[in-house]
């Protein structure tokens, strides 16, 4: 009896579902003032800031996950918890927002902010690794290999830089932070097209959801 290839839709439908709940938890964090009044609003920046950052964050990392399982053919056992780790470290976010949110942005609780950041970028690592590194993968040109693992691993330097510095200085470890978070506003690396998008792009110029693709390098 020959073994079925397992395919990755199940995986990234749970992973779907983890990411809303994530985000919906972090919301659930966000706590109205005591007093009615524009004062009382405004001392709740520190809240407002994590919030923010935290939600453009975890919708960058679904952003890059859900770019980076299009090349997944197969939910390897590797892969399938490789997926979990990654899951296991984002669901960590609405913690670390509402600590740091509650202690006004103080040192530590920034410090293991950018901790997380840390996790979240190592264990999408390991995701890059599995679904990229695999020796039938020939979706993927080697350069753009290079720059995506590149940049992460410059990302994780400066996340991990971000959590020593914070322990001092915690908004500008809170800047640091943010700082990195511009790098992955685009999944793919930038001017890298991989060989899949090659072959979704017509002769227009345009891919079937009708947006035209980065320049070849």
């Amino acid at each position: 009896m020959t073994t079925r290839e397992v395919k990755p839709d199940r995986l990234s439908a749970f992973s779907d579902g983890a990411f809303a709940v994530i985000i919906t938890v972090l919301v659930l964090e966000l706590k109205p003032p005591h007093l009615p009044s524009f004062g009382a609003l405004v001392s709740l920046w520190p809240t407002a800031v994590s919030y923010a950052v935290s939600y453009l964050f975890i919708a960058i990392v679904w952003i890059n996950h859900h770019h980076l399982l299009r090349y997944a053919d197969i939910a390897t056992g590797r892969l399938i918890w490789a997926n979990f780790a990654h899951l296991f470290t984002v669901s960590l976010m609405p913690f670390s927002t509402a600590w740091i949110a509650q202690t006004d942005l103080a040192a530590v609780p920034v410090s293991l902010y950018a901790g997380v950041f840390v996790l979240v970028n190592t264990t999408y690592l390991l995701l890059c690794m599995e679904v990229l590194d695999r020796p039938q993968s020939k979706d993927v040109l080697p350069r753009a290999r290079m720059m995506m693992r590149v940049r992460s691993l410059v990302t994780l330097g400066l996340f991990a830089s971000a959590a020593v510095v914070a322990l001092k200085y915690p908004i500008g470890g809170m800047g640091l932070i943010c700082l990195c978070l511009v790098v992955y506003l685009r999944p793919e690396a930038p001017d890298i097209k991989s060989r899949r998008d090659l072959s979704d792009v017509d002769g227009s110029g345009l891919s079937p959801t009708g947006f035209a693709g980065p320049p070849i390098a």
